[in-house]
């Protein structure tokens, strides 16, 4: 929502399961029907922590894998070793390519940090430090929970409310009294679920009306249009 990581993450989950979909439709004779970068990543896996992603799409597809083990190798057909190939094609693709914020969502931090307003970056990526690093935003945000924090304390991914709770305990701000600002679905039902005073759709892909579904109080096609209201 700060930086287009969500595109090289529908990239990187597109190659690796379609990599997988191709071999298991070798071995086991059914139809290839390839991963879609837009629907399939939009129902299954934004927003998710990857693990849940993971296991979300192959049950769409009746696949059931063993779970195998946290440090399972990315070459492992397993849930875990599925998961940590798509971290090895991410990772990958942010070096290769970089990162670069949305302007919009500079613009934005930037307003509400004059304003004296607490900031906080909530995702499910173990790698949100680095992309926040590389996007250049680092200086703007007090607080990250990320995919190592949830892990750490035992967090439940979006759609469950927890990450974004955390982040409000650090800010020391009541949930009442906060706003949440999600591109994801799974995302802006997590601000719903934690009972947030407002929820910020974000609609970078043409699912405005999905993001009011799922409890978003207004949908902006960027976070500069929030101060043109103003």
């Amino acid at each position: 929502m700060l930086a287009p990581p969500a595109a090289v993450h529908a990239a990187a989950w597109e190659e690796l399961f379609d990599d997988f979909l191709r071999h298991h439709a070798e071995r086991t004779g059914e139809p290839y029907v390839p991963f879609d970068p837009v629907a399939d990543y939009d129902e299954y896996v934004d927003g998710k922590p990857r693990e849940d992603g993971t296991r979300s799409f192959l049950a769409s597809r009746h696949i059931t894998l063993p779970e195998g083990d946290p440090d399972d190798p990315p070459d492992r057909e397993t849930v875990q070793g599925l998961s940590a190939r798509k971290d090895e094609t991410f990772l990958r693709r942010v070096h290769r390519d970089g990162v670069k914020p949305y302007d919009g969502s500079v613009r934005y931090l930037r307003a509400v940090r004059d304003a004296g307003l607490r900031r906080a970056v909530v995702s499910s990526s173990s790698h949100c430090a680095e992309i926040v690093r590389a996007a250049g935003i680092e200086d703007l945000l007090e607080v990250r929970v990320d995919g190592i924090v949830a892990h750490r304390e035992g967090l439940h991914g979006k759609p469950a409310p927890d990450t974004f709770l955390a982040a409000a305990r650090q800010l020391g701000v009541e949930p009442a009294a906060a706003a949440v600002f999600e591109d994801a679905l799974a995302g802006v039902a997590a601000g719903r679920a934690g009972a947030f005073g407002y929820v910020v759709g974000v609609d970078r892909v043409g699912q405005a009306d999905e993001l009011r579904e799922h409890g978003a109080d207004v949908v902006v096609t960027d976070l500069a249009a929030l101060l043109d209201r103003s």
